[in-house]
């Protein structure tokens, strides 16, 4: 199923139907199959009723079935599935620290995150779910229908089956809208990706308490709210074709909201063309240089990480700290657990510099180079780092407009809200993202590996893998809540 095809090739009938039905769900501010006020009821109770799930930390000699391999010095479960904690070696071009060691999180499974959605009353609505991850900052927080990686859905652990999984692994009598590869952190993760899809159901499924149907309207209205949307929703929203075209009256009014919908119009005028835009990113990934080494966790001791009895973290206190967790909860597919997990050692900063560029909202977006990246570089937002990594690092050095978006005033913010990242692998990771108006007079032409972009482009881009980091997908889709 294609989401909408670049410049210079028709949208077909299928692509602007489901474009359309999407719209229309975006439009539905509220719903009586689940009217929002029921929602804020229904996860409340819900968030009660699981915040009996206990998270400790513990020593890495208490976690069950987990253990440092003697020889490596890596991160193993005794099953030899879930994943594994190693050591990268990574080697680039950058200016300021140009060679590192780190641990790294090798997961090569590849998970299914799944919306199921199902039209009511002529509206498509999204089966979402309350679900408990240990890393979590509130515990619980809203998932796709299914959130599963492979280790899990083929029930290594022993744990219960996970609901609706054999709907996405079948897909009997449904139909695909969206079913493609995307990334997951880049800093944190080595070539990690899963499964993003939305399927479409025409009978009715087998209702489960956790879980409930939303319009996508209302769930853009709870993306205005601190830690409620988890990151795996985030990622597969953004995918979801919303782009205003042929069935849809061009979008009207004033003010950012409306710029915003003008500029996921497939009539949008972007700066520069699809080609030009490919080739801009095939050149950073040409012309960039990552060279990636996967070494035993304990040569991370090269760049000064330590482990001690519960953690392993960089003495200078930046980056993050790979620590230990024991999990006593009532609402997972298994009761108990222990497992490492990445706690990130500040919360990181997410930004949009946007500007209308010949009448049309355009965003910045840059060519990032990480750790873990796959294909070198990928999309990433304007501005995308823990601040505090570069508070002693040379002006010269520093992230290219950090001071920029941090320094901007609150009459220029579009949209501003913390947001958890995926607490099944990470601690109380979150970052702050924002949507800033560039000011009066900020230029057009872009330094090298920059590039103003429209919000139908970024969005067709989404058709394919490593085009988008997770972090530009979030923002994606929280842009488009504002």
């Amino acid at each position: 199923m294609s989401i909408h095809l670049p410049a210079d090739r028709p949208d077909t009938g299928e692509d602007l139907d489901t474009a359309f039905r999407f719209l229309v769900s975006a439009s539905a501010a509220d719903s009586p199959v689940t009217p929002l006020a029921e929602f804020h009821r229904w996860f409340a109770e819900r968030t009660e009723r699981m915040s009996q799930v206990e998270v400790d930390r513990i020593p890495f000699a208490d976690m069950a079935g987990w253990r440092f391999q003697f020889d490596t010095g890596n991160l193993v479960h005794e099953s030899g599935r879930f994943f594994t904690i190693e050591g990268l070696r990574v080697r680039t071009d950058r200016s300021w620290v140009s060679t590192w060691t780190q641990p790294i999180i090798v997961q090569p499974e590849v998970g299914i995150l799944g919306i199921l959605v199902k039209e009511f009353d002529g509206v498509l609505h999204c089966l979402v779910q309350a679900k408990v991850e240990p890393g979590n900052v509130n515990l619980v927080e809203v998932s796709p229908t299914v959130q599963a990686t492979r280790s899990n859905y083929t029930r290594v652990h022993n744990g219960a089956e996970v609901p609706y999984l054999d709907l996405f692994r079948n897909r009997r009598g449904a139909r695909v809208l969206v079913d493609v590869l995307q990334s997951e952190q880049g800093s944190w993760f080595l070539h990690k990706r899963n499964r993003n899809m939305v399927l479409e159901v025409f009978e009715d499924v087998p209702h489960h308490e956790d879980f409930q149907w939303l319009t996508l309207g209302q769930i853009r209205q709870l993306l205005r709210l601190p830690h409620v949307i988890n990151m795996d929703t985030r990622t597969v929203l953004s995918c979801v074709p919303t782009t205003f075209s042929g069935r849809a009256p061009e979008p009207t009014g004033s003010g950012f909201t409306a710029d915003v919908r003008r500029s996921m119009s497939v009539r949008a005028r972007p700066l520069h063309s699809m080609r030009e835009v490919l080739s801009w990113l095939t050149d950073v990934r040409t012309r960039r240089e990552l060279v990636q080494q996967r070494v035993p966790l304990h040569c991370a001791a090269e760049s000064g990480w330590l482990r001690t009895k519960d953690e392993i973290a960089h003495p200078d206190g930046k980056f993050f700290t790979v620590v230990a967790v024991d999990v006593r909860s009532a609402g997972r597919e298994i009761a108990s657990w222990s497992q490492p997990l990445v706690a990130p050692n500040e919360s990181g900063l997410l930004a949009f510099l946007a500007k209308r560029i010949n009448g049309v909202l355009h965003v910045l977006v840059q060519a990032r180079v990480d750790a873990g990246s796959l294909n070198v570089a990928e999309m990433a937002p304007t501005v995308h780092c823990q601040p505090g990594n570069y508070a002693d690092v040379p002006e010269e050095h520093r992230p290219r407009y950090l001071d920029e978006v941090l320094a901007a005033p609150a009459s220029r913010i579009r949209y501003d809200a913390m947001q958890s990242e995926e607490g099944g692998r990470f601690y109380h990771a979150k970052n702050r993202y924002l949507v800033i108006d560039a000011p009066d007079g900020f230029p057009d032409a872009a330094p090298p590996d920059y590039l103003w972009m429209t919000l139908n482009q970024l969005s067709s881009l989404l058709l394919h893998s490593n085009y988008l980091n997770v972090e530009l997908r979030s923002l994606l889709a929280c842009i488009q809540a504002v």
